[in-house]
């Protein structure tokens, strides 16, 4: 494995991240103040990306997209992360599920996504099914030649810009020797669909202005022609395209842990106390240094798991550590940088409060913590039969 970045590879980290800095840090003050990321902003971002050639980059070239691979799009979002979630969404990376799609759903779905014409989200979560998937309570039932959809999702991140949504549903049940076992299926629902409502979420501390939406369904009537993937299969489309979701959060943590690192830096460089910068003291400096080593090392965990990726190999457990390790790394640095801060760090005059409020939701969202230490001590211990 080459550590070092190729030219290519180089002239991505700096062009992302010179976006990111340019058309997005301007606009964060704002969204973080009202919350919302007025409609005109949102699609300037999107305008500049496509132009840039960087829209929907995770996707192959045959239907549109850059063709990135693992490594390549790890290094993209890594620097996406370093911005306000609620503004780089407009970045435009659609989920890779759509590459599912099959027949008529390329031109109603996949294709519409990938030029920026159309945005996608993501419908898994319910109020009594989080990380345990085939607990969902939403389900669709036959009628006639009809699936009839009923029930809630919640939690459904960029629902509020969403042209349609991805939606996991129980289609039945089988009996198994440790009790029953839910079937699940994926539609493929656009918004204003009849028996559909999309309607506010949550209010949340992290992420202002990344809103999270509810998704209801009542009587809600699909044909076959919106299945993604095929009936009952839902859990082998989630195998083959959502594994790499859980680096993309891990990626965004270094990233957005690099510029709260830079943060921590200066104010010990600059800072003053009893005659001094106080990263001369040692209880500071040593911070520091932690800090940055930690930073380095969820950096070559994360982008070892994309390698893995690349070449083919198996990383479920690789992605687990890294989405685990990373998460964790920015809850730590986000806390160390604010308590360097001291009391000016919890003030909203300094952006260092709200990198700490963002950091604590990613140990939850794509797999909380406890989920990524169950996969990875399973991949471990089932081969000893434990």
């Amino acid at each position: 494995m080459n550590f070092g970045l190729s030219d290519e590879q180089e002239m991505i980290v700096s062009t992302v991240r010179d976006f990111v800095e340019r058309e997005i840090y301007p606009y964060e003050a704002e969204v973080e103040r009202t919350g919302e990321v007025p409609a005109e902003i949102a699609q300037e971002i999107k305008r500049k990306v496509i132009d840039l050639g960087f829209y929907a980059c995770n996707f192959p070239e045959e239907v549109g997209g850059a063709g990135l691979g693992h490594v390549d799009f790890a290094l993209v979002e890594r620097e996406l992360g370093r911005g306000s979630m609620a503004l780089t969404h407009f970045f435009g990376r659609p989920q890779n599920i759509l590459m599912a799609c099959e027949g008529d759903q390329k031109e109603r779905y996949l294709l519409p996504a990938v030029r920026g014409e159309r945005m996608d989200a993501l419908a898994m979560t319910e109020p009594e099914a989080g990380s345990d998937v085939r607990g969902m309570a939403c389900t669709a039932r036959r009628d006639g030649g009809d699936w009839v959809v009923d029930g809630t999702k919640h939690f459904i991140s960029g629902a509020d810009h969403a042209d349609f949504f991805i939606v996991f549903v129980a289609t039945g049940v089988d009996d198994t020797p440790k009790g029953p076992k839910k079937r699940i299926t994926c539609f493929l629902v656009d918004r204003g669909h009849p028996g559909f409502t999309v309607r506010d979420g949550y209010r949340s501390v992290s992420h202002r202005g990344y809103k999270n939406c509810i998704l209801e369904f009542d009587d809600c009537r699909l044909s076959d022609a919106q299945v993604l993937g095929a009936v009952d299969g839902g859990f082998e489309v989630m195998n083959t395209w959502l594994y790499a979701t859980r680096i993309t959060v891990a990626t965004m943590s270094v990233g957005r842990a690099r510029r709260v690192f830079d943060h921590a830096l200066n104010y010990a460089a600059e800072r003053k106390q009893f005659g001094q910068q106080i990263g001369k003291f040692q209880g500071v400096s040593f911070q520091i240094a932690d800090m940055i080593t930690e930073i380095d090392a969820a950096d070559w965990l994360t982008l070892a798991s994309a390698w893995r990726l690349d070449q083919g190999l198996p990383a479920n457990r690789e992605i687990a550590s890294a989405k685990l390790y990373a998460t964790e790394m920015l809850a730590r640095v986000t806390d160390a940088t604010l308590q360097l801060h001291g009391g000016m760090g919890l003030m909203d005059d300094y952006p260092i409060e709200r990198f700490w409020r963002d950091a604590r939701v990613e140990r939850i969202w794509d797999g909380t913590s406890e989920i990524q230490r169950h996969i990875i001590s399973r991949d471990l211990l089932r081969p000893l039969g434990a």
